[in-house]
């Protein structure tokens, strides 16, 4: 069973930067596109970033383009999006998430597994 395991909640000001990472197990990691999508409380699921099997050509919803990144090492089955010039219009949950494809993930905003969670806050 494919698992997703995300790193702890953070808290950070406006400006900062900051690293989630997700660690996959219980399957082929090469076999998925992985990706990030958030909810913030009361909104619905927002498309972050997302990355084909081989890393290259990453995709970004335009709120975060130029500010996150979105890296995969299928030699450690990692997966981190490193976020920088955080706003408090950040403060949200993220989710890493992993499917077939990228469409999936960027267009239908679904996946095949998802990561617990991380929340994180950005005050001003």
């Amino acid at each position: 069973q494919v698992q997703l395991l995300q790193s702890g909640d953070r808290l950070v000001q406006a400006g900062d930067s900051l690293t989630l990472s997700c660690a996959f197990s219980g399957g082929t990691f090469r076999d998925y596109a992985v990706g990030w999508f958030r909810q913030a409380s009361g909104k619905e699921r927002e498309f972050v970033a997302a990355v084909d099997w081989t890393g290259s050509s990453p995709f970004y919803s335009n709120s975060v383009k130029g500010r996150f990144a979105i890296d995969r090492d299928n030699a450690k089955n990692m997966v981190t999006l490193q976020m920088n010039n955080l706003e408090p219009e950040d403060t949200a949950m993220y989710h890493c998430v992993v499917a077939r494809s990228t469409y999936k993930l960027r267009v239908e905003v679904g996946g095949d597994y998802f990561g617990q969670g991380t929340q994180v806050t950005v005050s001003s």
